[in-house]
Formats: C-alpha cells, sequence, structure tokens
C-alpha cells in the first residue's frame, strides 16, 4: 500500500512539472532561446518594462499598507458576519478582471467619481487607472496571505505581551509584526506579481495606448492584435521568467533555517 500510494504521489508531481515545463518549452520552440532577450535592447519594450515595474511596485505597496492592517484584524477579531466580511474584501480574486475594470470605470461615471476626475487626479485611460486596477487585484491577494499569517500565530504571545505592559500597538509591532515578516514579504511579492501580470483590470480602465498605458501584458495584446505573434510569443516568455523570479524570490524567504 505505502509503495502505490508514493507511486501515485510520484506521478502527480511529475505530470504537473510536464504540463507546467511544457508551457515554457512550447514558447521557446516557437521563437528560440534567444528571441526574448533581443526585445530587452527595443526602448518600447524597455519602456513597458518600465512601466509594469511602476504601476505594479506602487500598487502592491499601497494594497500592503491597506492589508496588513486588514489582515491582521480578521485573523484576531470575531464578531458576527466575519466570514461575509471576509468574502467582500477578496471580491477581486473571484471576479473577472475584465468586470472589474469595468466597475472601475463605472465607479468614475458617479458623481463624487466624476468630481474626482474633474478636481483631484485623472484615473480613466490614465496612468493612475492602471494603478488603481492593480491596486485592487494585489489587494485581495495580500489580504488572504496577511490573515492567514497572522492566524497561524500563536496568541498566547500577545497576551503575554499585554501582561507585561505593551498596548495593543506595541503588541503588533514587537510582538505580531516580526513574527510575521516572512508572509509579509510574500505577500508584497505575490501582490507585485499579480499587479504585473493583470491585463483585463488594467486594460479596460486605462486602455491598450502604445507607448502611454502599455504594461508587458497590454504590450503582448497589442502585439497579437497586429499580428506580431513572433514579438508576442517572446514577451510573453519575458513575462513568465519575471513570474518565476517572483515566486523564486517567495521560496527563498519562505524556505526554513537551518538552526
Amino acid at each position: 500500500m505505502r509503495n502505490w500510494f508514493e507511486g501515485l504521489l510520484l506521478m502527480a508531481v511529475g505530470v504537473s512539472v510536464t504540463l507546467m515545463v511544457s508551457l515554457l518549452a512550447a514558447q521557446l520552440a516557437y521563437t528560440g532561446a534567444a528571441a526574448p532577450f533581443s526585445l530587452l535592447a527595443q526602448p518600447d519594450v524597455l519602456q513597458a518594462m518600465r512601466l509594469s515595474a511602476l504601476t505594479a511596485t506602487l500598487a502592491s505597496l499601497l494594497a500592503l499598507g491597506l492589508a496588513l492592517p486588514a489582515g491582521y484584524a480578521l485573523a484576531r477579531w470575531r464578531f458576527p458576519g466575519r466570514s461575509v466580511l471576509e468574502c467582500l474584501l477578496v471580491i477581486p480574486t473571484i471576479m473577472s478582471p475584465m468586470a472589474l475594470g469595468v466597475a472601475l470605470v463605472l465607479m468614475f461615471r458617479t458623481a463624487p467619481g466624476q468630481w474626482v476626475e474633474d478636481h483631484l487626479l485623472r484615473f480613466v485611460f490614465e496612468v493612475p487607472g492602471m494603478i488603481l486596477a492593480q491596486f485592487f487585484v494585489a489587494f485581495a491577494l495580500e489580504v488572504l496571505i496577511l490573515r492567514a499569517t497572522f492566524s497561524a500565530q500563536n496568541p498566547r504571545l500577545e497576551h503575554v505581551a499585554r501582561l507585561l505592559g505593551c498596548t495593543p500597538w506595541q503588541c503588533f509591532r514587537r510582538v505580531s509584526l516580526p513574527l510575521a515578516r516572512n508572509g509579509v514579504l510574500a505577500a508584497l511579492i505575490l501582490g507585485w506579481a499579480r499587479a504585473a501580470g493583470d491585463f483585463g483590470a488594467t486594460s479596460t480602465i486605462a486602455g491598450a495606448v502604445k507607448g502611454k498605458t502599455e504594461t508587458m501584458p497590454i504590450s503582448i495584446y497589442l502585439s497579437l492584435a497586429s499580428v506580431s505573434l513572433d514579438r508576442a510569443v517572446a514577451l510573453s516568455i519575458v513575462l513568465t521568467l519575471v513570474s518565476l523570479i517572483g515566486y523564486l524570490a517567495v521560496y527563498l524567504v519562505l524556505r526554513p533555517r537551518p538552526s
């Protein structure tokens, strides 16, 4: 029985790895290994990469600033309707990215949204709209990770700190937050990767304007629209490699340290 079960596990791992490697291998076989790197010398590709990095970084940091206290509160507080509230906070993870983008556009068609656009900052078809869309998709992922991170901590540690005279803020800053360091970093990195790879919500609110709102996913779409399949595949490989680097960073952060 043991050998049968281990064989099943090995087969599952083998099939999973084969499927994932096939995605990258199919792209590399189409363009060749050198094509993605040759794109890095093109100014428009570099501009798309810079814009992707800028918007994803700002969006993931802003999302972390809100997801950190929200995730901590969900992990510590017990109240009626808590599960409903948690479902509301993760709506961007379960709704279509295109639907999220449409909701954001409609939000700025309301009277308060129009006032913001006219007097404070323009979002529709502008870079701030891209950051807003990526903020939503990053926040939902980060709050889930942080809620799970804080829930895994032993609350007795905070109780002891309170008995020693710490305020709730001091308990969070000196006890819970240091213990959640790995989870916070993982949430930030995965939130950044999710924001950098978003297309549906970002393109819906900001459009797909070459040279203005052109991130890496939008650049892939524009290449496909202009029937530049080689360029689209090469850009896809670059974006895939960036995602793999992000996951590797999470793995290095979360791997167990030898005692």
